[in-house]
């Protein structure tokens, strides 16, 4: 069982509509006979409302479902409703980033394309300090907070779990000066640091590589349960957008693996980051 409350927020609205569609019902149909909206049926499999554990009985004394069924889902029900750890760091996590976050502590597999900044997953303290400073507004302790969460985010790359993770970086990144050349330096050398992990790989975009297949920063999770879709991520100013439907999924899968192939290879990849650790230290 997938161990966030994101994660088995999202597990449950899999299952339920499951039954759902295998009764041959419209979430309609549901409601009318449980004495429910439609649209309430609509939020508890979508995730988009907190699902009661007396709904799930409801729906599954319904759907004829089994004990042992029911009482699984009835689980996931109540766990869902806990908090996650980076909840409890309150503003310093927007409500539209809390359920990214939940779903990347349970990704097996991360792939990440970034043409703007340093990945998250890979920015050091300062790094993260100063880029929130510059691009989200926030408080003096707000960006305390955030930056907590985010070093707290890339322990998972040195867990016992950690996912399989590609990051795929554009030299402009890189070139990109956030805070001072020293700050940059020690984010460089904490990037040539996070590389050597056995579970990571990273490759430089430099800039002669030619055209790519990629219009702006996306993430990739997948997981260990093969029920929970891959999700593709994209994230804005004040929002978020999540894709998993099939198709939505395989053409990110696609661009991602022409984004590796046009990249430099990993090996190339650590010469070009020395190479700008020297252009930064004259």
């Amino acid at each position: 069982m997938a161990g966030s409350p994101t994660a088995r927020r999202r597990r449950l609205s899999i299952e339920l509509k499951k039954l759902r569609e295998a009764n041959d019902f419209t979430c309609a149909q549901v409601g009318d006979a449980l004495d429910w909206s439609g649209s309430k049926v609509n939020r508890m499999e979508t995730g988009s409302g907190r699902v009661q554990p007396s709904d799930v009985e409801a729906l599954c004394r319904f759907y004829e479902v089994g004990d042992e069924v029911t009482d699984f889902l009835k689980t996931l029900a109540k766990q869902a409703k806990q908090k996650g750890w980076w909840q409890s760091h309150g503003s310093g996590v927007p409500s539209w980033f809390s359920s990214y976050i939940g779903l990347e502590q349970d990704a097996s597999t991360f792939r990440q394309y970034q043409n703007e900044f340093i990945p998250g997953l890979m920015q050091t303290p300062k790094y993260a300090s100063e880029l929130h400073r510059a691009t989200n507004h926030m408080g003096s302790e707000d960006i305390q907070r955030a930056v907590r969460v985010r070093m707290e985010r890339q322990e998972r790359l040195r867990s016992l779990q950690a996912p399989d993770a590609w990051f795929v970086v554009h030299e402009s990144a890189l070139r990109t000066i956030v805070g001072d050349l020293s700050l940059m330096r020690e984010q460089l050398e904490a990037l040539l640091e996070t590389r050597e992990l056995p579970n990571v790989t990273l490759q430089v975009m430099p800039f002669d590589a030619g055209p790519y297949p990629a219009t702006g920063p996306f993430t990739m999770l997948g997981f260990p349960d093969p029920e929970d879709p891959d999700i593709v991520y994209r994230d804005g100013i004040t929002d978020a957008i999540y894709m998993e439907g099939l198709e939505e999924v395989r053409a990110y899968a696609r661009a991602f693996d022409d984004l590796r192939a046009a990249a430099a290879s990993p090996h190339r990849s650590t010469q070009l980051i020395n190479t700008l650790l020297k252009e930064n230290a004259r």
